[in-house]
């Protein structure tokens, strides 16, 4: 049963996130804001793709434990592009709230994001194999939980400063993401049952990109 339910939902997320994705690209036009907020929805389910997918073979047929490599190179893959996703996220608020300077914010994104990829690239992770030292999880977590901290600032930040009611739960949308994760990287491999808070996990990172089509949405039709 367990399978069934996990895997539909898998699928279910990815048609929508990379649906959404194109759509929002496709229907941008000249509004770089949409684009990015949509080529960053492509990135997400493009890269979740190569984990979901296995793991969701894995499940119906002989089980994770025969999928080491497959899930593992998966996880490797999505920690790589989560991380794009959030500096492609910084992006968006640079552009929808027009903000011009801040360097030292662009660098501390490019210096989290650069360490975090550095990180998850070092043999020392042991991707490909069914027991990943919890150390290292914690290790290349740790530049981008703090990278997440910074996304989450500066939309509550700016939201509330524009009153921006469009976005004003972007940056609820991305401590839930967290907050679910965190427990995954801590405990998932003493107790697999926490491995289940992907779940609600996964449906912050679909609020998420639905905020940025909805917005879009509303937007056109003012336009019109």
């Amino acid at each position: 049963m367990r399978a069934v339910i996990e895997t539909v939902f898998d699928i279910f997320y990815l048609v929508t996130v990379l649906t959404v994705g194109i759509r929002m690209i496709r229907g941008s036009k000249a509004d770089t804001q949409f684009r990015l907020f949509g080529l960053m929805a492509v990135v997400l389910g493009a890269g979740d793709s190569f984990h979901l997918v296995p793991r969701a073979l894995a499940l119906c047929t002989t089980g994770l434990e025969n999928y080491a490599v497959p899930l593992g190179l998966g996880k490797w893959i999505t920690s790589v592009t989560m991380t794009v996703f959030y500096v492609l996220l910084y992006y968006v608020w640079r552009k929808r709230y027009q903000i011009e300077g801040q360097k030292n914010v662009t660098i501390a994104v490019y210096a989290l994001s650069a360490v975090r990829i550095v990180l998850c690239m070092m043999p020392q992770n042991q991707w490909l194999t069914n027991h990943t030292p919890l150390a290292w999880g914690i290790l290349r977590n740790a530049p981008f939980a703090l990278l997440g901290l910074l996304v989450i600032v500066l939309f509550y930040r700016s939201a509330k400063q524009n009153n921006d009611k469009a976005f004003r739960w972007m940056w609820l949308t991305i401590v839930l993401s967290f907050g679910f994760y965190i427990p995954v990287v801590l405990w998932a491999d003493v107790n697999p049952m926490i491995g289940m808070l992907m779940i609600p996990k996964t449906c912050a990172y679909v609020w998420t990109v639905l905020i940025g089509y909805n917005a879009m949405k509303a937007e056109a039709g003012k336009q019109n």
